[in-house]
């Protein structure tokens, strides 16, 4: 049985990811929430569900997915990001009662008169705060708000940083509550009817007026009532979700119209699209509390969509299920056990061999997970694996599981799964960090816009990144080993060596050619091969770092310990590659810049140097070495220093 225990660990937890492959079937007489957050919008450049615009935008509201509608109470009230956008959208005036604003910074809570900690009375827990909250003083956020924006971003301070994010959260609320009515309606579907009754009059005394004549005014000012609302809505630029057919002279591409702007069609003669008037009856039912009346109205939406747009109803299902899937919120918990399996063998490794042999076969079933989200994404996108920060990270993660798994089939001594799951769970930690500032499947900037050079140079070098990590942790795991436990002893410490070496043979490998790439695609895009951009110099650092390391360890300047320190190192450089180019605000490749990112970049550069001090300290002060003699392996002149 105890041999069997691996297999049947892999075998449960595959189980358990293959189980979520699917989406909650609605419950009977109620609202048919699922099947409406499979409806297809246009946001962001791209088809996606309205259950990624729910999840999205909550992301970037309140850093959650889910939404705890009474945070004060001892008894959690859970919505799910689709319920939350229904209300959004169809019923307004109870979503303005929704703690969904997150405020941490207390001079900014001061500002807007908020509860600086939980009180039931209040309805806040101190943390997040309702538009009901927020609007007695938006006129004096939206005043400091224009004071910020005047400045650069570089020298705002916290406080300024802090409403400029809430400002933009307030913008993104506007939105959305405008999406599919305008906010202030009451009962859309009536309104709707009213305003189609309207037009006709309402147009011929808008002639009469321009010709001098008599004209009925108030049929003029109730057709021009409606205009300004609709205006205003279209002017918001929310998600487009009214598509209206083909453009004119081409036959693929589909005509996707904002709601305000497809109600303003209607005023110049066009006739109501299905979206128009569907989603009109969903609103009005959805706030009625008529569930027959509200799926039914779904289930009508979808079918009028069928012919026409049955591509983008496909894709919508997909991307649904990948959302309930979280293939990479799995894989975290995957390779974290995988990871304590290994740690535990290492404990014991003659007797516990059963736990290292466990922990390969769940990172392979953590590999499975992750190259499946990896996969789905593509297919969803139609790119490559590496179009953003995002997907960088979930890729870096993904090469990195793959050399450590390698690794652990040559030398089965537990490193290399606790290199892939290390690994593997820090960056899919970073890629969901990432995944705050809203959609990470966004649409490509038109000079990336190549899947033959993102399928080339930007995996290429993406593979070089990783192998560069994972020389640097196999490192890191020689100077933990070394110094805080007596477990290295000299055939691991070997190991370990050859591991290190053999990694950044392939490490300068990928990273020059994937640099050499990245290059010639330069000279089609911009028209010169090489333009000392920050990133260029950037991707040039890796390579050079990496030949520098590899050149020392045969000209002998280093040995074991030198390697490793050197080994290191190489995190630092390719962290800033990876991301502290973007910081610089300068050059052709400065996007994605995040402003969390700065102080956790610089506080992994000071743990990675502490690491490297501590390779330096004498061999004495190392346990695994206390009252050894000296390896042979190690540099000359260590037995004098030990």
């Amino acid at each position: 049985m105890i041999r069997r225990l691996p297999l049947l660990l892999a075998a449960v937890l595959a189980l358990w990811a293959a189980g979520s492959i699917r989406v909650p079937a609605d419950k009977p007489d109620t609202f048919a929430v699922n099947e409406w957050a499979r409806l297809p919008v246009v946001s962001n450049g791209r088809f996606q569900p309205l259950d990624s615009l729910a999840r999205n935008s909550l992301l970037q509201l309140r850093d959650k997915q889910t939404l705890n509608a009474e945070p004060w109470a001892d008894k959690a009230k859970m919505l799910t990001a689709a319920e939350w956008l229904m209300e959004m959208t169809m019923n307004p005036q109870l979503a303005d009662t929704r703690p969904v604003f997150r405020i941490d910074h207390p001079d900014l809570k001061g500002l807007l008169a908020l509860p600086l900690e939980k009180d039931a009375a209040a309805k806040s827990d101190g943390k997040h705060y309702s538009w009901q909250q927020l609007q007695p003083k938006l006129e004096a956020l939206q005043t400091e708000a224009k004071r910020a924006a005047a400045k650069d971003d570089a020298v705002r301070n916290p406080f300024e940083k802090a409403v400029m994010k809430l400002w933009g959260t307030v913008g993104l609320y506007m939105k959305l509550q405008n999406t599919l009515q305008p906010q202030n309606a009451q009962d859309w579907n009536a309104e709707l009817g009213r305003y189609f009754t309207s037009i006709e009059p309402g147009r011929a005394a808008a002639i009469a007026q321009n010709s001098g004549k008599d004209y009925d005014k108030a049929a003029l000012e109730a057709l021009m009532k409606d205009l300004q609302r609709f205006d205003a809505m279209g002017q918001l630029e929310g998600a487009l979700v009214v598509p209206v057919g083909k453009h004119e002279g081409h036959d693929h591409d589909e005509q996707w119209l904002r709601m305000g702007e497809a109600l303003m069609q209607i005023a110049r003669g066009e006739p109501p699209a299905p979206a128009v008037t569907g989603y009109a009856k969903m609103a009005s039912a959805y706030k009625a509390g008529n569930a027959p009346a509200f799926n039914e109205a779904v289930r009508d939406y979808r079918a009028s969509l069928a012919s026409e747009f049955g591509r983008q109803l496909n894709k919508t299902k997909s991307e649904q299920l990948f959302n309930f899937f979280e293939p990479f919120y799995k894989g975290m918990i995957i390779f974290t056990l995988a990871g304590l399996l290994a740690l535990a063998f290492w404990a014991r490794p003659a007797q516990w061999e059963v736990l290292r042999r466990a922990a390969v076969w769940v990172c392979i079933v953590g590999l499975a997970v992750h190259t499946s989200g990896l996969v789905w994404r593509m297919v969803l996108e139609g790119r490559p694996p590496v179009t953003n920060l995002y997907s960088s990270a979930i890729f870096i993660g993904w090469g990195a599981v793959i050399l450590g798994l390698v690794l652990e089939a040559f030398w089965k001594n537990g490193i290399g799964v606790v290199i892939s799951s290390v690994t593997a769970f820090i960056t899919l930690i970073i890629a969901h960090h990432l995944s705050l500032s809203g959609d990470t499947m966004e649409m490509m900037r038109a000079v990336l816009d190549t899947n033959f050079w993102l399928a080339t140079h930007v995996v290429i070098i993406t593979l070089g990144y990783s192998a560069t990590f994972v020389a640097g942790f196999l490192a890191i795991v020689f100077i933990v080993r070394g110094f805080f436990t007596s477990s290295l002893d000299q055939p691991t410490a070997k190991s370990l060596t050859k591991m290190v070496y053999g990694i950044l043979c392939f490490a300068t490998l990928f990273s020059f050619v994937g640099t050499v790439l990245g290059g010639i695609w330069a000279d089609q895009s911009w028209g010169r091969f090489w333009g000392w951009d920050a990133k260029e110099n950037g991707a040039l650092l890796i390579v050079l770092w990496n030949a520098l390391i590899l050149h020392a360890r045969w000209g002998g300047l280093v040995r074991e310990r030198g390697l490793m320190g050197l080994a290191i190192f190489g995190n630092v450089v390719t962290a800033w590659s990876w991301f502290g180019v973007n910081m610089l605000g300068i050059g052709l490749h400065s996007y994605g810049f995040m402003d969390q990112a700065f102080m956790w970049l610089m506080g992994f550069n000071a743990s990675q140097v502490l690491l490297i001090l501590l390779a330096c300290l004498p061999l004495r002060l190392w346990r695994s070495f206390r009252g050894l003699p000296v390896p042979a392996t190690l540099p000359k002149g260590a037995a004098a220093a030990a």
